[in-house]
């Protein structure tokens, strides 16, 4: 960095390609805000043998494209043993190298920053693809090597901390941000409800499909309390499983909103979360949030969601029941709204930034 000039930041921009879940829209937001503030020059790296050129079409204006045309899984055995090969022999240097997606990238002279999420995979390494099955000694080396450490809540700070046993010191919380988007959204219309085959009335999941979701706890409920309406499921990888229960699969995010906006109820019943943007989001637009009692959802929620003892199903049917029995007063919207208010991107990216003076003032 030239002295007084921006600082350069190369982003793992990896999670941008494909469908973007949690990872890839916080990536996303990121790297949007970021291209705004004029102390940062961003450029963004994919690690990926084929694809990487996508790249370029879906960064912000301003912001370069690099690529490592390397698959990352042979990336990943070479960074678990050496920091070779180092991601300026690609990319060019930089100042701070931000692994966006719980790995830091081997760098030569950049400082390090690395975002990890959330820790469930230690409890659960078997639910790990075959992919991912060195992620657990890989988040470990990077938050090792990394001068900073960010987490999306308090509670994965203390986790990450305890269990990776590093100083709470070299740890940054830097909580998501909803799209100001979001507190304008309206119900699907009608020709949206027949595109997607969308119920008049529904409880609404939204998240890809996996064992963390506890989606099966969830379904024991939904069918336990036959008075509820039907449950959609939005996000990649859920499966039709009866008349009661529909999958829409991956959303726009201009038809998620809406979505979002027309659910009776949004439901998060997950066993672990490292931030939990869906609660937010709900809240944003005016629908009421049930969730399970874990501490990052209780962090986020700030007492304005439903929490549920994981894993109690009557709890979760006698929630759901009272969330659609009574409507909020506005009093309460309001409180809800200026509660999700809280949470920018733009916040998100000047403490990020903090993190990145930090880290290269070493």
């Amino acid at each position: 960095m030239a002295k007084g000039g921006p600082i350069r930041v190369l982003l793992d921009g990896t999670p941008l390609l494909g469908n973007r879940t949690g990872v890839g829209r916080y990536t996303a937001a990121l790297a949007e805000e970021l291209a705004s503030m004029s102390e940062v020059d961003t450029r963004a790296v994919a690690f990926t043998l084929r694809g990487w050129r996508k790249l370029r079409k879906v960064l912000p204006h301003g912001s370069r494209a690099r690529g490592m045309p390397v698959s990352a899984r042979l990336l990943r055995r070479c960074w678990l043993r050496a920091p070779f090969p180092p991601v300026e022999l690609f990319a060019g240097f930089t100042d701070v190298v931000h692994g966006t997606n719980f790995v830091l990238p081997a760098a030569m002279r950049a400082a390090g920053v690395v975002t990890i999420h959330d820790l469930a995979f230690l409890d659960a390494p078997d639910e790990l693809p075959p992919s991912d099955e060195s992620l657990p000694q890989l988040v470990a080396r990077s938050a090792e090597r990394a001068a900073v450490v960010l987490t999306p809540t308090q509670s994965v700070a203390d986790v990450t901390a305890d269990r990776l046993g590093i100083s709470p010191d070299k740890i940054m919380v830097t909580p998501l941000g909803v799209d100001p988007a979001w507190f304008t959204a309206r119900p699907p219309s009608d020709a949206l409800r027949r595109r997607i085959g969308l119920p008049k009335q529904y409880l609404l999941f939204v998240g890809a499909a996996g064992p963390r979701k506890s989606l099966g706890w969830l379904l024991k409920a939904h069918e336990a309390t036959p008075q509820l309406p039907p449950l959609v499921l939005a996000g990649p990888g859920h499966h039709q499983r009866d008349d009661r229960t529909m999958a829409l699969g991956y959303l726009s995010d201009v038809d998620l909103r809406s979505v979002v906006a027309g659910a009776s109820a949004l439901v998060l019943p997950s066993r672990d979360e490292g931030f939990g943007l869906p609660v937010l989001e709900g809240l944003a637009c005016d629908v009421p949030v049930v969730c399970s009692d874990v501490p990052a959802l209780r962090e986020v929620s700030g007492g304005h969601a439903s929490l549920v003892p994981f894993g109690d199903i009557e709890a979760m049917g006698t929630a759901l029941t009272a969330a659609l029995a009574t409507p909020p007063s506005p009093a309460t919207l309001a409180q809800r709204r200026a509660h999700a208010a809280e949470y920018t991107w733009r916040h998100t990216a000047e403490l990020t930034v903090a993190a990145y003076r930090r880290a290269m003032a070493g």
